[in-house]
């Protein structure tokens, strides 16, 4: 690591030396690393640090080095300008510095693990899955109606436009005829949000009771209809046929929480109204997840499968 980065994480840390590294993991596509930083002399432990370098082998035309490239200035943005309109009920770590030395990008921000959400799950009991909807509850609620500036205009890294590969690859005639449909019904919705655009599981750190949860990796964070988090959360949660069978109460928890939010964070918004659009277009949003991946892993599916009834019926609603 440079010398510039060095001294911001010592600036960062409010430290006079740096006592060891941690590589948490490396981040997608070969892009970088997260990595956790050992600090002495200062108020604080450590530091978790994202340092991001493109890969020499990339070119500035593929279109995955493109995204990926937007991806980590989007979440540069959102440390610097968003992320620190989140409160307690919806936590993510706090952004102590930025900093870049040519393509490289250096994003120091607070260890959760030192927070007290050191829990991470590849699976969750029915309150950790209510708390992690709870998140996102708040995380809309607080900037329902918002501009994403310097964000992705659309959220979420499946999103349509930024997934023509993926959408030449589908099969699937009649999704691939419906994929605009489904993309403006989304985006029609008169209550646009903020969405985190990658809320699956393993993006959440619980407390160690599971009653608290703070939320990480913010590069397809950007406007958007709340359901896409809310139905891609669930699948990250839960099997296909949990998904159906709990899908009533799991909507009922979040849109209770939601309303309850609004009222206190925006009661300008009408929550009612705001249920009323967004649950018809649950389905929906789990139709456009269902569109990327079919495109992306290209296996076969069951036609009886829940995401498969749940797609057709929103092909044929969609319908002219």
């Amino acid at each position: 690591m440079n010398p510039q980065f060095q001294k911001a994480i010592l600036r960062a840390g409010g430290a006079t030396r740096l006592a060891g590294e941690e590589k948490i993991q490396t981040l997608w596509g070969g892009y970088g690393r997260l990595l956790r930083i050992r600090l002495q002399g200062g108020k604080r432990d450590s530091v978790v640090v994202k340092h991001v370098s493109f890969p020499g082998r990339v070119k500035d035309s593929d279109l995955s080095h493109r995204r990926k490239q937007k991806s980590y200035q989007v979440e540069t943005a959102w440390y610097q300008r968003w992320s620190q309109r989140c409160d307690d009920t919806c936590r993510v770590p706090h952004c102590l510095a930025v900093s870049t030395h040519g393509d490289e990008v250096l994003i120091v921000l607070e260890d959760l693990d030192e927070a007290g959400f050191s829990g991470r799950r590849q699976t969750v009991d029915q309150e950790e899955l209510a708390t992690g909807l709870r998140w996102l509850a708040h995380f809309h609620a607080t900037f329902m109606g918002e501009k994403p500036d310097k964000l992705w205009k659309t959220g979420t890294y499946w999103h349509l436009s930024t997934r023509p590969d993926e959408l030449a690859r589908l099969d699937d005639a009649d999704l691939k005829r419906a994929a605009q449909a489904v993309d403006t019904a989304l985006k029609s919705s008169p209550y646009q949000t903020i969405v985190h655009g990658d809320a699956k599981l393993a993006n959440f750190c619980f407390s160690k009771n599971g009653l608290q949860v703070a939320a990480v990796d913010f590069q397809y964070v950007g406007g958007g209809c709340g359901m896409k988090d809310v139905a891609y959360y669930i699948g990250s949660c839960l099997h296909e046929d949990d998904c159906e069978r709990l899908e009533g109460p799991l909507l009922d928890l979040y849109f209770q929480t939601l309303k309850q939010a609004l009222l206190q964070k925006k009661p300008e918004v009408n929550g009612l109204e705001v249920e009323r659009d967004w649950r018809s277009l649950y389905p929906v949003a789990w139709a456009d997840f269902h569109r990327f991946i079919k495109g992306w892993i290209l296996e076969s599916w069951d036609s009886n499968s829940y995401s498969e009834r749940i797609t057709r019926k929103v092909i044929k609603d969609l319908s002219p």
